[in-house]
């Protein structure tokens, strides 16, 4: 069982490679690079941020569009890998939390759940043209109330 005639499985597999993966930072500045794994709405959100780019009051962070582009997906968690630096992360946790604000908070609660960094902008701040600031928590804790963990705010 399980010979070159096996019905039920196959001879030959056939990998494709989409996009060239990211490696991880061996040495040089890059070292302060984080890896982050992204569920598919996290990444297809963080897609639609990048895309926006140059037409939001916040951009992207700088080199945060090309991590997004050479992201690795591992098919058998299901999850995008990029390495990401301090700025990156920060950058992520705004577009996630702007995602959060067309409607699905669960793409930026896990996302402060799983690395500790939230989008806080104070009340004054939503109105006014200056970004909010960044909450961070320890990873697996709650974001405080307001900061993008928990409902609407």
């Amino acid at each position: 069982m399980g010979g070159p005639s096996d019905p039920v499985r196959p001879r030959h597999f056939r990998l494709r490679l989409l996009r060239p993966r990211a490696e991880p930072p061996t040495s040089g500045p890059a070292q302060d690079r984080r890896m982050v794994e992204l569920i598919p709405s996290q990444m297809t959100a963080l897609r639609v941020f990048v895309g926006l780019g140059g037409r939001l009051r916040v951009p992207p962070a700088d080199g945060l569009a090309e991590q997004v582009r050479t992201a690795s997906c591992d098919h058998g968690i299901k999850r995008w890998r990029l390495y990401l630096t301090p700025e990156q992360m920060e950058s992520v946790a705004y577009a996630l939390w702007l995602h959060r604000m067309t409607g699905s908070a669960a793409e930026a609660n896990r996302f402060a759940r799983e690395y500790g960094i939230a989008h806080a902008p104070s009340p004054a701040e939503l109105d006014g043209p200056a970004p909010g600031a960044v909450v961070t928590t320890a990873p697996g804790k709650a974001a405080p109330r307001g900061a993008g963990s928990i409902g609407r705010g």
